[in-house]
């Protein structure tokens, strides 16, 4: 994928007519007690994130508001993808950026009311990129596919795509197959093309949820 395909295929998602999350004004203080008391359990992951426009959802205690689109995993219904209007504090934006993954709280009756909020690692069983490169195993990870998934990006941050990836490691039997949603630096667009190879670092066997892209390692940069 070169940096032309890769900003011409966000600038078509952005162009989509979207059919979800069109509902995305911020809820009441009030309203989001209640989700977080009785809303369906659920992960987001963090697509995109913007600070909204809307000078209403900075809250009187300095919290910014935000805009996130993520993609909803709750028991019971197919994942979807959403927006997500909320006030955040500092020390929380820092841990919902594009490819993290986040808790949430959903409205049993309107799947696009929810509350997004920082979990415990043994909440989610997902540690932060950051954390897994500094104390992860590590593994060569062959493209299998790369798509594009933030529908605003601008052209200015890093690409989020979602990775299809075949991992193998020296110290496990078998390779095994991953799913990630990650920013990939502009420099890096052409590593993602099927059959290429990339470093990651790895705590244990699974989907993903444990693996992250070593992208200054996979440039050469280390």
């Amino acid at each position: 994928m070169n940096m032309a395909s890769a900003n011409s295929g966000w600038r078509l998602l952005g162009r989509r007519p979207r059919t979800f999350g069109m509902r995305i004004g911020a809820i009441s203080d009030a309203a989001r007690r209640e989700l977080l008391m009785r809303g369906a359990l659920g992960s987001a992951t963090i697509l995109g994130a913007r600070p909204s426009s809307r000078a209403a959802t900075t809250d009187p205690n300095g919290a910014p508001g935000h805009v996130f689109w993520v993609r909803v995993l709750v028991d019971g219904i197919p994942p979807y993808e959403t927006r997500v209007r909320q006030r955040v504090s500092e020390a929380n934006l820092e841990w919902m950026q594009p490819g993290d993954v986040v808790c949430c709280r959903v409205d049993p009756g309107d799947r696009d009311r929810l509350v997004l909020y920082v979990p415990d690692f043994a909440e989610t069983g997902r540690a932060s990129i950051s954390k897994i490169l500094a104390d992860g195993r590590r593994a060569d990870a062959t493209v299998l596919a790369a798509a594009p998934v933030a529908a605003d990006y601008s052209g200015r941050d890093d690409p989020v795509l979602r990775l299809d990836l075949e991992l193998r490691a020296w110290d496990e039997p078998t390779p095994w197959l991953v799913r990630l949603v990650q920013p990939v630096p502009l420099a890096a667009i052409g590593l993602v093309d099927l059959g290429q190879h990339l470093e990651v670092a790895f705590f244990t066997v699974d989907h993903g949820e444990s693996v992250a892209v070593d992208w200054s390692a996979s440039l050469g940069e280390d």
